[in-house]
């Protein structure tokens, strides 16, 4: 228990002292990438076009969605607005007529539309509620883009970016902008490029630890050549025993429509009881050999009875997923870090329409999946846990392992051992009594 606490405690201080929260090594090159191109400038006001592209191979953007915000260097009005939306219009009371700004804030909040949005506000690549696809499950859903038409005074190469820019997303954090090459555009069938007359860039990256100060996932163990079912490590993710922390009975769960929380924001989770007090449990159990292959079972239980995870993810390491030979209700593939293909390290997810949504506790909060793997002559072997994986990621974030040592062992050879011996000594003995 106590070490469990110190871990804990260790995870939190982590968050707050380490200088590369933003760093993924399974995907070293991960980041959100904003780019703010200034399409057209006169003296009165220019057009500007705002992309987001999710540069991340398995962390993805669920609903509410991003919240893009920013902070105007000046006195910069919103006249008008297509592919997104801003939270609020703001105090407009300084200018006259019979239109009004289409927002006034100094630092205004920026949402996606929703799927079927009027075609009169939607523009090329918007309107998903928010929502960016990883690049490997679906790379027609990682971008997203909106216009706006922005109150100047100047002329273009006076134009001054806005600073602050966030996601409204937790974990994330961005750099300041920083101008690069023009954009450059094809229309009229790819037959003409256009460019932007500027172009600026602002980068953002994740860090678990700034997204939550507990882990949010644990990993359980079982195997088929063995009585022991290894659990997810006490308070993995909460201890019940903490005087702030808040969970439900099996049986108990509230009413969702009796929780209050604003539907612009992801609901504080409410768990199950449970001894890890996780939100997500992965359990791998390694099912049966045969001569050539061996089979795992993976079952995903969400215990979160305030949130269904749409278009999920697992990331998983284990040295035999370089033979995978199949994968039963999920789809696979390997990951593409530093641009090569990697033996160690493949992410599933579920397939659309069928099991893509891991819905809120209940009988039916979990999906499964079976992998059938083929042995590696010379290195295969059940001994020392070497059938478990080593790591696992949900949704991007990493999980609790049990520690090595409870993991399930191969019945102990010192048994079959001296159970040998004694053989021998009995026979000896008959030998003996018979001369």
């Amino acid at each position: 228990m106590r070490v469990v606490l110190v871990l804990i405690f260790f995870y939190s201080v982590i968050s707050s002292i380490s200088p590369t929260y933003g760093f993924d090594p399974l995907d070293p090159h991960a980041n959100i990438t904003i780019k703010w191109d200034l399409m057209q400038s006169t003296p009165d006001a220019s057009d500007v076009r705002v992309s987001l592209f999710n540069y991340q191979l398995y962390r993805h953007i669920d609903q509410p969605g991003w919240r893009m915000s920013w902070d105007w260097t000046g006195d910069e009005v919103i006249w008008n607005m297509w592919g997104a939306e801003t939270t609020e219009q703001g105090n407009c009371t300084k200018f006259s007529g019979t239109q009004l700004p289409y927002c006034c804030e100094k630092s205004p909040v920026i949402i996606d539309l929703m799927p079927g949005a009027p075609y009169n506000l939607q523009t090329a690549n918007c309107c998903k509620g928010g929502v960016l696809s990883s690049m490997t499950q679906d790379i027609s859903m990682f971008g997203a883009t909106f216009q706006m038409n922005v109150a100047a005074s100047t002329n273009s190469s006076d134009f001054v970016m806005p600073h602050n820019l966030t996601l409204g997303l937790p974990g994330y954090s961005c750099g300041k902008p920083f101008e690069v090459s023009p954009s450059k555009f094809f229309v009229d069938g790819s037959r003409r490029r256009t460019q932007a007359l500027r172009t600026w860039n602002v980068t953002c990256a994740y860090s678990q630890f700034l997204a939550s100060s507990n882990p949010t996932c644990c990993v359980s163990l079982s195997a088929f050549y063995s009585n022991t079912i290894v659990p997810c490590p006490k308070c993995s993710c909460n201890c019940q025993e903490l005087s702030h922390t808040k969970c439900v009975k099996p049986g108990e769960t509230p009413s969702l429509l009796r929780q209050k929380h604003d539907p612009n924001e992801a609901p504080p989770p409410v768990v199950i009881c449970s001894e890890h007090m996780c939100p997500i449990r992965v359990h791998w159990h390694v099912k049966q050999s045969y001569k050539e292959y061996w089979r795992v079972k993976m079952t995903v239980t969400n215990l979160n009875v305030m949130k269904n995870y749409s278009n999920w993810n697992l990331v998983v390491l284990h040295p035999n997923l370089e033979s995978l030979a199949q994968a039963f209700s999920f789809n696979y593939r390997a990951l593409d870090h530093y641009h090569v293909s990697s033996d160690d390290t493949g992410m599933l997810w579920g397939i659309r329409d069928y099991n893509d949504v891991l819905l809120q506790a209940g009988d039916k909060g979990n999906v499964q999946t079976e992998m059938i793997l083929h042995k590696d002559p010379g290195t295969f072997t059940f001994r020392e846990g070497w059938a478990f994986p080593r790591r696992i990621l949900f949704n991007g974030d990493e999980c609790v392992m049990p520690l090595p040592d409870d993991y399930p062992r191969l019945p102990n050879s010192g048994h079959s051992a001296l159970a040998s011996f004694l053989t021998f000594l009995l026979s000896l003995l008959v030998l003996t009594t018979i001369i």
